[in-house]
């Protein structure tokens, strides 16, 4: 049992010696390819107002179904002339 323990520990140890958090230049090249806040912000906007507006345009186009449907046809009001004969 204490030589698995130490065998562990040892792995551990090894494991955690390899990551070395003095590599400045991988942060630096990591912050370099991040968008700054200003053009996150300005897409985040952009996708609001489309997601605004394809709402809209959704709701008019119900809107227009709606009114469609509420129109008898000529033909409806035929149909309803013949069945009260």
């Amino acid at each position: 049992m204490k030589k698995l323990t130490f065998a562990i520990a040892g792995t551990a140890a090894l494991a955690l010696s390899a990551c070395h958090n003095d590599n400045q230049d991988q942060v630096q090249n990591v912050e370099l390819n991040q968008p700054s806040a200003d053009i996150l912000n300005e897409q985040a906007n952009e996708a609001a107002n489309d997601a605004a507006n394809s709402a809209t345009a959704s709701n008019a186009a119900a809107a227009d179904v709606n009114a469609s449907a509420n129109v008898a046809s000529p033909e409806d009001a035929q149909e309803q002339n013949v069945s009260g004969m």
